[in-house]
């Protein structure tokens, strides 16, 4: 359903050398199938989903939806081919209510605000009315953000690193959202995370690193492999999350 040909993203620095952020990546993601993408920081992974999402356009290369060339189309566009992106840090919009949010976002779709709240991990009563400004943690728009695009009728959903700023609690709660939108809903997903707990449900996990796809696996594989490897310098596996 979603398809990159040989898709590069190249930026100046200020002595006008070139640097390729993403390079070469030619990608395949089926329908319904929930992908996470992980690997070293600054390895790409947001510059990928930004480029799939419209935010950037590539240096060179195509995007495929669908059968359709989406390379050169907005933000907007690709919105309207039903992909969605939760960006790492939300933006704030003033001047209406988490529950304003979340209607304008399902359109003519019927949803029930108060259970995507919970299903984000925040307590419904206390956040539908109130209103999406500064008052709100970096945490509480992470989620609410997030709520928004479950809100949506999506063909393709993308999440960059939806755990940050979030409660051992809430991330519980997150995770098995996502395994119940992949049980029940027609959505393929793309989640970039660390965490073994999100790559618990994958189909696929696709390592990017250097800008580069260094390989697409299995999750069995790919978590036995991390088994064999300390994950935090100090001898011992860390549980919550995955270091590079």
């Amino acid at each position: 359903m979603l398809e990159l040909k040989n898709v590069s993203w190249t930026v100046e620095d200020e002595r006008g050398a070139e640097n390729d952020i993403i390079n070469d990546i030619s990608l395949t993601l089926d329908d319904k199938k929930l992908y996470v993408v992980t690997g070293p920081n600054g390895g790409g992974k947001s510059t990928l989903a930004k480029l799939i999402m419209g935010i950037l356009r590539p240096t060179s290369g195509q995007i495929l939806f669908n059968g359709t060339d989406i390379t050169h189309l907005s933000i907007t566009e690709r919105a309207a081919m039903q992909i969605g992106y939760a960006f790492q840090a939300p933006p704030i919009f003033k001047g209406i209510t988490v529950q304003q949010l979340l209607t304008i976002a399902a359109g003519d779709r019927k949803i029930n605000p108060m259970q995507l709240l919970f299903d984000v991990g925040l307590c419904a009563g206390e956040y539908i009315t109130r209103e999406m400004d500064s008052g709100l943690s970096g945490g509480e728009l992470k989620r609410i953000e997030i709520a928004s695009i479950l809100a949506r009728d999506l063909k393709l959903a993308l999440f960059d690193e939806p755990e940050a700023g979030i409660d051992l609690w809430s991330f519980q709660r997150l995770a098995d959202t996502f395994g119940k939108i992949h049980r029940d809903l027609d959505t393929t997903l793309l989640i970039i995370s660390h965490q073994e707990r999100i790559m618990e449900l994958a189909d696929e996990i696709i390592v990017i690193e250097n800008g580069r796809v260094r390989e697409t696996t299995d999750k069995e594989s790919f978590l036995n492999s991390l088994k064999l490897k300390e994950s935090c310098g100090c001898g011992e596996t860390c549980e919550r999350g995955v270091s590079f």
